[in-house]
């Protein structure tokens, strides 16, 4: 890793990383919220920023002055494969003024037929300057994320996956093994199912370098939701609502 990227990633160490996102079909939707979101981010002591589309992307780089984790979710009926699903995509996130780009580095299989994974090698190729950040939902393609060369391993499709999708909660274990054995050849920054301090605090206990969080700080309406979810006595499960496709 060349010290240029390495210092970049080295910033956010111990730090909050604030997802700022939002979808045509929030009620919170337009691009000046996200935009706000940023600057909340910021204000607040976040060390980056991880959003959603080019357009959101371009909008908080004018104003926010914190590094971004980039992806565009594309969803298409055939396939759970949603973030950052091609190199077309990935060009346009980069163009945009992300530093890093998220890519679904599962082994699910994508809307053109090929494993998510593969596009990982082929960014790596066509875009060498950018930071490539694995989104991953087991520890195995974490390993293989690493043997790749991503730079970053997150767990953020854990519990978005057909062998995942059951879960709620975190597996700490889990991540804690993906910590230990990933690093220092990959950094491993935890994002998925946090929505305490201190739950984040846990992650950095078992050796997270970083913690992303986003629905429980940047989404009220889904805030709302879990509010009323547990309050109602888990008549509704509010993750579904998250993990829909727009």
């Amino acid at each position: 890793m060349d010290a240029g990227k390495k210092a970049m990633i080295e910033s956010f160490k111990q730090g909050l990383i604030v997802s700022c996102q939002v979808q045509p079909d929030d009620p919170v939707y337009s691009e000046e919220f996200v935009v706000k979101m940023a600057l909340a981010a910021q204000w607040g002591g976040a060390v980056g920023i991880r959003a959603n589309t080019p357009e959101q992307i371009r909008a908080i780089k004018k104003r926010v002055n914190l590094p971004v984790i980039g992806l565009w979710k594309i969803w298409h009926d055939d396939t759970d494969v949603f973030i950052t699903p091609t190199l077309e995509a990935a060009r346009a996130v980069w163009e945009a003024g992300a530093e890093i780009i998220a890519l679904d580095c599962t082994e699910q299989i994508t809307h053109e037929g090929r494993p998510a994974y593969e596009l990982l090698e082929k960014v790596r190729k066509e875009i060498p300057e950018a930071i490539l950040f694995a989104d991953v939902s087991t520890y195995d393609e974490g390993l293989r994320a690493v043997r790749m060369g991503a730079e970053i391993v997150g767990p953020t499709l854990y519990g978005y996956t057909k062998e995942t999708r059951h879960i709620e909660q975190p597996d700490m274990r889990e991540f804690a093994r993906m910590c230990r054995d990933f690093q220092p050849e990959s950094y491993v920054i935890m994002e998925g199912h946090i929505y305490t301090p201190e739950e984040a605090m846990k992650c950095l206990y078992v050796g997270a370098h970083a913690v992303v969080v986003g629905s429980a700080i940047t989404r009220p309406h889904l805030i709302t939701r879990r509010f009323v979810d547990l309050l109602s006595g888990y008549r509704q499960d509010w993750r579904g609502e998250e993990r829909r496709k727009h």
